[in-house]
């Protein structure tokens, strides 16, 4: 080519060489300043520094090979290394035809970061024009994640906007990759990592990249989720079920995720699962009845009898959610794939050797930790408990429930009185602690006592009568009084009243008080049999009837009985016809009887002078009392006539 004339002949109109034209563009600068004439040769020197770039590899060239390696054949240059302007069009439209294959726009290219200005990041992504980011899709709160050098993964938008810059996005670059890598999970069937961002109707939203996920509510788990709150801005492992791109649908599980990895877990657990051995689980949930622990992919249940030797009101107490714990095997059913684990056997049972460290009859001190409507349960130590029943509470008191004594938390000390090692069972006493009331009543008390209490209580026989706090004696309805028929105590005595009694025997071993009250007044059948004897007349009062007789009140409580043979001179069928009740008349005792306190009467004795025999032993035919006539002749045998030869003697 020849440097002569640099000129280009005219093209004629409609003639005009495109690469030419560019050319002619490209070294026509926007200043006066670095603008070339056409009519000068080009060289290196003085081509504008923005196109210096293209021709500094041709124009340094310092040897016909060089040059010819870096123009090729179609350039030719004079021997001082000048080119035309048809070859500097030439190379610049090659070059841009270079840099234009390397990208395209909707597609991903890596780029380097080569300035940050207040609003975006200018990125060269090795086109003729740098690619711009908005500055926003850098930061992550107040901090801008690039730098200048940095080489990062953007989008091209588009490859010439009207700036002339190349439009990039970084947001669109990730989420390409990111529906890439879901694309590609789906099809491999492969697990990937998502972080809950909300809860949503149905289920939850996950965020896998900067792309939106929905995980329903039945996939959360393998079992039902009450609060899938709990959930949220956690990352979690899921499994792709469905992908829409064009929709923008993803659904994802992850209980198909759970369920791989237990069933994986589960076969190795079964393998080495036998009763009697140590494992590690997790508790995974807790109950009121104890807590399901797992084993690796399959769960066993930790009842709350076995978790402490203690007593344990609730697994909470012990155990937590999510907390890694070593557990015996107890059962295992392979079968139906059921284990049964134990806690409290981890270490040595406290009631194998309890009868040795406590034996009857020692003090010990204790915690209360239960009150029942029967006792007190004590805590000697963490697995062994003892019980007081209420009756051992109090020699004195009358303890109707223990809480009237004792409160839980309370630190008590009490007395072994028994030990039952099979039974787990030790009986212990606090009134054991105090001297017993009893065991000094006799010092206190002697048979004789006259006492003063509190009717505390009335029974169908009798009543009780507290002397002291602790201490009660019994009267016996049959000792309320001398006189009165008393059928039931209420007839003499109110609860609560203030009375007297005389102490009339008392028994230690069983706790045994008798009183009488009675016995406060002299005796009236005593005094009855000592000032009167067999045919004296009193006067008595008809009180009531029976078949065979009348009952007559004599003084107040002493009654005698007169035969219905003995009511009249007459024959009579029933006494009705002979008195009447509340009759008052004259009685003739015919029959005194001590022992059995029995009194016989005659009405129709009255005013006869008849020898009187005491008839204790002698009743009549029909059950009475003996009659005159049976008297009468009883005298005249008991003093015979004297013999004619005494009579003259």
């Amino acid at each position: 080519m020849s440097t002569n004339n640099l000129t280009p002949p005219a093209p004629e109109s409609g003639d005009v060489d495109p690469v030419d034209q560019t050319a002619s563009e490209s070294v026509s600068l926007a200043t006066d300043e670095t603008a070339v004439p056409v009519t000068q040769p080009l060289s290196a020197a003085s081509v504008p520094s923005e196109a210096a770039e293209i021709v500094a590899p041709f124009a340094s060239s310092n040897s016909d090979e060089d040059e010819e390696s870096a123009m090729g054949d179609d350039y030719d240059a004079d021997d001082s290394g000048d080119f035309s302007m048809e070859d500097f069009g030439a190379i610049l439209a090659a070059h841009e035809q270079t840099h234009r294959s390397e990208i395209s726009e909707n597609e991903v290219v890596k780029g380097r970061v080569i300035n940050i200005t207040d609003q975006a990041v200018i990125i060269d992504v090795g086109f003729k024009s740098e690619g711009i980011v908005p500055l926003a899709e850098f930061r992550e709160g107040d901090t801008i994640t690039v730098a200048p050098g940095d080489e990062v993964d953007v989008f091209v938008k588009q490859l010439e906007n009207a700036e002339g810059y190349v439009e990039l996005s970084r947001v669109d670059a990730e989420r390409k990759h990111t529906w890439e890598m879901i694309e590609q999970a789906y099809k491999d069937q492969s697990t990937i990592t998502g972080r809950v961002t909300d809860r949503i109707k149905g289920g939850l939203r996950v965020e896998i990249g900067r792309i939106q996920a929905f995980l329903p509510g039945s996939q959360v788990d393998i079992r039902p989720v009450r609060n899938l709150d709990m959930f949220r801005n956690k990352d979690i492992e899921v499994r792709v079920l469905k992908v829409n791109k064009k929709r923008g649908n993803i659904v994802l599980s992850r209980k198909v995720v759970q369920e791989e990895q237990i069933t994986g877990k589960k076969n190795e657990t079964l393998k080495n699962l036998e009763e009697g051995i140590i494992v590690e689980g997790q508790v995974k949930n807790l109950t009121d009845y104890g807590a399901f622990i797992d084993l690796g992919g399959i769960d066993g249940l930790l009842h709350i009898t076995d978790m402490s030797w203690g007593r344990l009101q609730n697994p909470h107490e012990l155990l937590k959610i999510g907390e890694h714990v070593q557990v015996k095997v107890l059962k295992f059913d392979r079968d139906r794939e059921r284990v049964s684990l134990g806690f409290k056997q981890l270490t040595p049972d406290p009631w194998a050797t309890a009868i040795e460290r406590y034996p009857a009859n020692t003090r010990i001190k204790g915690k209360v930790v239960s009150l029942t409507d029967y006792g007190a349960f004590i805590e000697l130590e963490p697995g062994i408990e003892g019980l007081v029943h209420v009756t051992e509470m109090s020699w004195s008191k009358r303890v109707k429930h223990p809480s009237k004594l004792l409160a839980i938390g309370q630190e008590v000390e009490a007395q072994i009185l028994d030990v039952d090692q099979g039974a787990r069972r030790i009986s212990l006493g606090l009134k054991q602690i105090e001297p017993n009331p009893w065991e000094t009543l006799p010092q206190r008390y002697g048979v004789g006592t006259r006492i003063k209490g509190r009717v505390r209580n009335l029974t169908d026989f009798g009543a009780f009568i507290e002397i002291e706090e602790g201490i009660d004696g019994l009267v016996h309805v049959s000792d309320i009084s001398w006189t009165k028929r008393i059928k039931h105590p209420s007839e003499a005595l109110k609860k609560n009243q203030e009375v007297e009694a005389i102490i009339t025997a008392i028994d230690v071993d069983n706790r045994r008080l008798s009183l009488s009250i009675k016995d406060l007044e002299p005796n009236a059948w005593e005094r009855f049999f000592d000032t009167h004897r067999l045919g004296d007349v009193v006067s008595g009062k008809v009180t009531r009837f029976a078949n065979f007789g009348a009952f007559v009140e004599l003084e107040d409580g002493i009654e005698g009985l007169c035969h219905v043979s003995e009511l009249s001179e007459d024959h009579v069928e029933k006494p009705e016809d002979a008195v009447q009740a509340g009759q008052v008349i004259g009685f003739k005792i015919l029959k005194m009887d001590r022992e059995h306190r029995k009194i016989g009467l005659s009405a129709r004795a009255v005013g006869k002078d008849e020898p009187i025999i005491d008839a204790r032993n002698y009743t009549s035919a029909e059950g009475g009392m003996a009659s005159l006539g049976e008297l009468a002749g009883l005298s005249s045998m008991a003093n015979p006539a004297p013999a004619p030869e005494e009579e003259e003697s």
